[in-house]
């Protein structure tokens, strides 16, 4: 069986009370649910981890070599920020999508950016919680 990391960066837990004009009101708990439920029809496992500590993701992307076939990854805030992140994922070769619930070309500057893109198979965002989904439904598809 196939498996897949999920990773949800920092504020990802708040997710249903945060900014909900541009989050939306689905929580954290509903947008892990679907895609359980979508990788459950599909016959991939999941390992589903949130944190909002830099180092913490950039040990689960370290610990996903040789356990993992696949990495969908919200980086959040760090998308902007982290050379970290970006080469923790370089450095495992495993295939990354990238997703993003908000469009980051229409939101502040800062935001338009992304440090992980380079390193992604590809990036999905923009589709509100959807955006999940279709990153693990085209992550499914790579591996």
């Amino acid at each position: 069986m196939k498996k897949i990391l999920v990773i949800h960066g920092p504020n990802l837990n708040l997710l249903g009370t945060r900014e909900p004009k541009v989050y939306g009101k689905l929580t954290l708990e509903g947008i892990n649910n679907s895609l359980e439920s979508l990788a459950k029809k599909q016959k991939i496992g999941l390992a589903i981890r949130q944190s909002n500590i830099e180092g913490e993701i950039v040990n689960l992307i370290q610990k996903a070599k040789g356990k993992f076939d696949g990495i969908l990854i919200n980086p959040a805030a760090y998308t902007h920020t982290s050379v970290a992140i970006r080469d923790a994922l370089a450095a495992v070769e495993i295939p990354t999508v990238e997703v993003h619930i908000s469009n980051i070309h229409t939101r502040e500057e800062f935001r338009q950016k992304s440090l992980i893109s380079p390193v992604a198979k590809g990036t999905i965002m923009g589709f509100g919680d959807k955006s999940y989904l279709l990153g693990l439904q085209a992550l499914m598809d790579i591996i």
